[in-house]
């Protein structure tokens, strides 16, 4: 109430009375203002100051970069729950009392099967390189989500960045003026920036249909009076600024000129899913995990560093086959759409797509729970394609059941050093906290270089 009070105030300085107004801003505290500030933008100029804009900065990591890294951008589509690799990627045909109604087919690479659930995604296979043998010490889904997403186990004491933002801190953003962190349907608990500040985290959005939302000029604001009001809080800022010189307040101004910057972008259609055509829409599907593949793809296309999608819906301790059977369907022919797609516009090479979740499924059917299965971190299955890595192939294996890792095991600190690699951005260069602790990006892991062509 305070701070709507202090808005409509404000609005009222603005356009009658300066002195007033400084006035008003002297009355505020630091942290009162800074979200005063946030509400004052979206209510006075039409816009939220997004929390989400990293620095265009280069990094000074490409010192240690991997050699020959191909991958400039992500795709990182996570299946929320534990997607059940047994139903997906790691079939046991031979073994019915663990497959139960699921059935492994062919794909179009030698020697891999995948399960029937996924026969789009089985035509696409030349372009993947399945991984088989993932392990985490996490089961349970918060903490399974946050160590895959962070590389670290979850702490009451600290807030680790995410792997979106890990990339966008070492390598920087390559479009000036669009975000280079982009989450789509997916929780900002795993896509912040953790002690790397809010403008590491990932811009948020909700439907891929509506883009992104309150990043245009109001139609009831002229340009000349939008530009007017631009002036006038740049004039409040330096005063602010000027008076209180410590960086969270710069990141704030940072942020806030960003977010015009933005605002005035071309590239801003690229968030527009209405530019394309009927026939590629269709190619991708319906729903919001389509259209949000569909999306990912314009972004990377106009610079988008980072990319992620969710789909949920995983989480199959009741009616196994049914659930994941239907996931399926919605991921399939999304995921299919998307490497062909790239592919054929000439930046698969350029796009590491990015299959991942946070824990497998029991080998044990429950017949108690209607054939469902439990959480199994100790075996599960993630993809890899595009951006220099090695199609048509799998890395690591499972025992008879896909019980436990028999073969190459990584954890997910490795699998996550492996997406670094491919971007290369140095796994064992370390950054320190606000606290002065050490921190890298793939915490202990090591890359996996044997997958990459």
């Amino acid at each position: 109430m305070f701070v709507a009070i202090q808005v409509v105030d404000l609005l009222g300085a603005f356009n009658n009375n300066k002195k007033a107004m400084n006035d008003l801003l002297n009355k505020i505290d630091e942290p009162t203002r800074r979200q005063f500030m946030l509400n004052a933008a979206r209510a006075y100029l039409g816009v939220h100051l997004f929390p989400m804009l990293g620095p265009s900065i280069a990094s000074a990591a490409a010192e240690g970069a991997a050699k020959g890294a191909k991958a400039k951008h992500v795709i990182y589509l996570f299946m929320a729950g534990g997607m059940s690799h047994i139903d997906t990627f790691d079939p046991k045909p031979k073994k019915k009392d663990v497959m139960g109604p699921t059935t492994a087919i062919p794909s179009n690479a030698d020697g891999i099967e995948i399960s029937s659930y996924l026969p789009m995604t089985a035509e696409v296979a030349d372009k993947m390189c399945i991984i088989n043998s993932l392990n985490s010490t996490q089961g349970a889904h918060e903490q399974g989500s946050y160590i895959m997403h962070t590389s670290y186990t979850q702490r009451g004491t600290i807030k680790h960045p995410s792997l979106g933002s890990w990339v966008l801190k070492l390598g920087g953003r390559l479009h000036p003026e669009l975000p280079g962190f982009v989450a789509v349907n997916t929780s900002p608990e795993y896509t912040g920036g953790g002690f790397f500040g809010a403008k590491y985290s990932a811009a948020p959005i909700g439907s891929p249909d509506q883009g992104l939302q309150d990043s245009r000029r109001p139609n009831e604001v002229a340009a000349e009076d939008f530009s007017r009001r631009l002036s006038l809080a740049d004039k409040l800022n330096t005063q602010f600024h000027n008076r209180y010189p410590n960086a969270d307040v710069k990141a704030y101004e940072e942020l806030y000129r960003e977010a015009i910057a933005m605002m005035n972008s071309k590239d801003l259609k690229a968030f527009n899913l209405n530019e394309e055509d009927s026939q590629t829409r269709a190619l991708y599907g319906g729903g919001n995990f389509a259209q949000g593949c569909l999306l990912a793809r314009r972004l990377v296309e106009h610079g988008v560093r980072f990319v992620e999608v969710q789909l949920g819906g995983w989480d199959t301790h009741y009616d196994n086959f049914t659930a994941v059977e239907g996931r399926c369907k919605e991921f399939d022919q999304a995921y299919a759409a998307l490497l062909t797609d790239l592919d054929k516009r000439g930046i698969l090479k350029d796009t590491l797509v990015v299959v991942a979740t946070e824990f497998g499924r029991t080998p044990e059917i429950k017949k108690e729970h209607n054939d469902g299965r439990d959480h199994h971190p100790s075996a599960f299955s993630c993809v890899l394609a595009g951006g220099g890595v090695k199609g048509g192939i799998k890395y690591g294996e499972t025992d008879a059941t896909a019980n436990k890792v028999s073969k190459d095991m990584i954890s997910v600190m490795d699998f996550n050093a492996t997406i670094a690699y491919a971007l290369g951005l140095p796994h064992d260069l370390v950054l320190m906290s606000p606290t002065k602790r050490p921190f890298k990006i793939a915490d202990k892991g090591t890359p996996v270089t044997s997958i990459f062509g």
